[in-house]
Order: structure tokens, then C-alpha cells, then sequence
């Protein structure tokens, strides 16, 4: 008989669940529950684009492509991140595409950083980074962003956490899942404070397409940013293509080459389909893009005006898809609150713990949903607040034609 826990890594038995899926295997066992948990967007891929991930079938496109990608794709790419965000990248040495941002985020940390290094990483933020930084035997270094700043990283908080084994800051914005964003203003102050250091910049800009107000903008368009900048980036939520699998990272040459040959031996490539599919997503998508991130805006408006209104206080998202409100007025923990909530009310959202430090008092929802499912849930969660006295006096949730 073998004795598991004496051959498993220790790294990997170190790590905690993610502390998503809990709720989520409450909710397998529920009838009638509303979740906005999941953060993933309720259109399905466009049409066209599924056609031409369709037709790619019909012709036979079944092979390996690439390592890299397929030459098309990467030129879309590189093309796309120009016209969109002025960003120029070359499509042979700088672009490459991966399974999913997810797997491009791991390559950049495995490409960068050695045992004993340290990542900054503004929190709370998605669930991967820090885990990723501990099977390289590294130090997560957190910074606790805070609602008052709009749950952005300020330079003085990056300046306090930079010590001489800082390798690599992370930069997750537009953020999950706060839905703050960082200004132009703000990656000026950020590039002051990298000036005359070594540390490299891990970008995750994912919902860059899904800013309110303004367009977002990339550390790498900062001056002296874009040598030291990584840029990863992907179709699951700009284009609601979550289930093809698909990202992409670009950056200087000498590291994207090194992220490239890890790729190599762990992945091989990323699915055919899906990269003729992105071609298609690129090259004719943007109205795609502009249409689901209206729609995305409306349901942002109405929730963040439907929690104010039944008591619950909340720094206004620009950016991505979900809010942050603060639950810790209700005298429950988050977790406490969004267990209670989902057994008493049958309504999902998942406590900001499961984002980091930082996260205690607040929970995280998904508007990436049906109007009329939060509508539905907004007055489950009325229902649940005046139960238990908690909170600011509410009112009615504005009805949906209140916008």
C-alpha cells in the first residue's frame, strides 16, 4: 500500500482549495438557486464565430499547429492590440498564443522567477496568482488595495513592498473581483517607482475590453514600461468564447522565448479550432465586443443601484464584470454571510476572502447574468437583510426599467 501523502509534492499539498468551489458544490445540491458566482459571461460565442471554428472542422484542420500558434492568429493579434490599444508587437517574436490567459500567466511566472524571489500581488485579485508563485518556491508578497481608493495599487503602497528579492509585480486589471481599474495617471506613478529597478511586470488585462467611462489602458504603453512588461490577454470574456480555451501573452523577445519553451514541452500548442475560430473573434468581432459590454453596463448600473437600495454599500466596478460590496456592516463574516445567504435564500455569490487579503467584509457577484436573475436576486437578498436586521434600512430593488 502506498503511503500518498509521503510522495505527494509538498508544495502542491500545501495548497488550500480554491475557495470558490465550495459554494459551488452547495449549489450542485440546490433546486431553484440563483447563482452569480461564476465569472463567466451568459452570452454564447457569436455566431460567426463559431462558424468559422466550425468550418475549420468541415476542411479538415485537425493537425497540430505550431508552437507559437498559427502565423494568422498571431498577426490578428499583434493587428488587434494595435488598432485597439495602441500597442505594437511583433507577430513572430513577440506573440504567442496559449491555452487560456491561465496558462500564460503560469509561463510567466515559471519563466521569471526562482525559489526565494518575491511576487507583488495587489489583492484581493483572481485566485491563481499566489499559487502559481508557491509551486516556484517563491513569496507571494501581497498588498491589501482598499475601497477608498477605488481598490486601486497606489506607488506608495508599491514602494513600501519592494525589497531586493522583488522579481515580478503582477497587475491584474480591470480586477476580479473588485472591478477596479487603474488610470493613466496611476501606471505613471506605478513606472516611477519601477525606474532603475530589474522587476518585470506581469499585466493581466483580460477584461480590458470591459471598461465603463474610459478605455483602459496598458502599463506598456507607459514610457520605459514596455520592456519590461508582459501582457496577457484572452478570448473568454471580451468575446464569450470561455470553454475554447484560448489566450495569449506578448512581451520583450528574450522573455517570451523562454515562456515559449516551457510551452513546448508542457502544452505543445493550443487547440486548432479555437485559434480559427479567433482568428474570425479578431479580425470582425469588434461589434461583438461593443454590444455585450452595453449590455454589460446596463446590468452594472442596475445592481450597483439595487444593492444601495436594500442597504448594501458598494465602491461603483469600472471595469470587468462584477461587483464588491461590503457585507461586514451585516455583523457576519463573508463567509458566514454568503453560506447563510445561499442555504436560507438560494442566492450564490462567493465571499472575498476566496481573493485574498483584503477580502474579509466584502463578497464578490457576477453581473454577467440575466436581468431578470438579479432582479430575482436582489430581492432574495432585501428578504435576507431585513431578516436578520442588518444593514442600512432598505427599499424596494429598482424594478428593470430602472437603469
Amino acid at each position: 500500500m502506498i503511503a500518498y501523502n509521503s510522495v505527494l509534492s509538498e508544495n502542491v499539498k500545501s495548497l488550500a482549495p480554491s475557495g470558490i468551489r465550495r459554494f459551488f458544490d452547495i449549489l450542485e445540491e440546490m433546486d431553484d438557486a440563483i447563482s452569480l458566482g461564476v465569472g463567466e459571461p451568459d452570452f454564447n460565442t457569436p455566431w460567426h464565430i463559431r462558424d468559422a471554428g466550425i468550418y475549420s472542422l468541415e476542411k479538415g484542420f485537425t493537425k497540430y499547429t505550431g508552437n507559437a500558434g498559427l502565423s494568422r492568429l498571431r498577426s490578428a493579434i499583434s493587428e488587434y492590440l494595435t488598432r485597439r490599444f495602441q500597442l505594437a508587437y511583433d507577430p513572430v517574436s513577440q506573440v504567442f498564443v496559449t491555452v487560456g490567459g491561465s496558462e500564460a500567466i503560469d509561463l510567466a511566472v515559471r519563466a521569471l522567477v526562482d525559489p526565494g524571489d518575491e511576487v507583488i500581488i495587489p489583492s484581493p485579485s483572481f485566485v491563481c496568482y499566489g499559487p502559481i508563485t508557491r509551486l516556484q518556491n517563491a513569496s507571494p508578497v501581497y498588498i491589501e488595495t482598499k475601497a477608498a481608493n477605488e481598490f486601486r495599487l497606489t506607488a506608495e503602497e508599491l514602494r513600501a513592498a519592494v525589497t531586493p528579492k522583488t522579481k515580478l509585480l503582477v497587475l491584474p486589471f480591470p480586477n476580479n473581483p473588485t472591478g477596479g481599474t487603474m488610470r493613466k495617471i496611476d501606471l505613471e506613478a506605478i513606472a516611477e517607482v519601477l525606474r532603475g529597478t530589474d522587476i518585470m511586470v506581469l499585466s493581466d488585462e483580460i477584461y480590458a475590453e470591459l471598461t465603463y467611462g474610459s478605455r483602459h489602458v496598458s502599463l506598456a504603453n507607459i514610457p520605459d514600461m514596455y520592456e519590461r512588461t508582459i501582457v496577457v490577454n484572452g478570448f473568454s470574456k471580451c468575446y464569450a468564447m470561455t470553454g475554447w480555451r484560448l489566450g495569449y501573452a506578448c512581451g520583450p523577445t528574450d522573455v517570451i522565448r523562454q515562456m515559449l519553451k516551457i510551452h513546448q514541452y508542457a502544452i505543445m500548442c493550443a487547440p486548432t479550432t479555437s485559434q480559427y475560430a479567433a482568428i474570425e473573434a479578431l479580425t470582425n468581432g469588434d461589434g461583438d465586443i461593443e454590444f455585450m459590454k452595453n449590455d454589460y453596463d446596463q446590468r452594472r448600473r442596475y445592481l450597483y443601484d439595487g444593492l444601495r437600495s436594500i442597504g448594501i454599500d458598494s465602491f461603483e466596478p469600472k471595469g470587468a464584470f462584477y461587483i464588491f460590496p461590503r457585507v461586514s456592516g451585516t455583523g457576519l463574516t463573508s463567509e458566514e454571510f454568503c453560506e447563510r445567504l445561499l442555504i436560507e435564500d438560494k442566492v450564490a455569490v462567493i465571499p472575498g476572502t476566496a481573493f485574498g487579503p483584503g477580502g474579509e467584509g466584502f463578497i464578490r457577484i457576477c453581473y454577467a447574468y440575466s436581468m431578470q436573475s438579479l432582479a430575482e436576486a436582489l430581492a432574495r437578498m432585501e428578504r435576507f437583510i431585513k431578516r436578520h436586521g442588518t444593514g442600512r434600512p432598505g427599499t424596494v430593488a429598482p424594478t428593470l426599467g430602472v437603469l
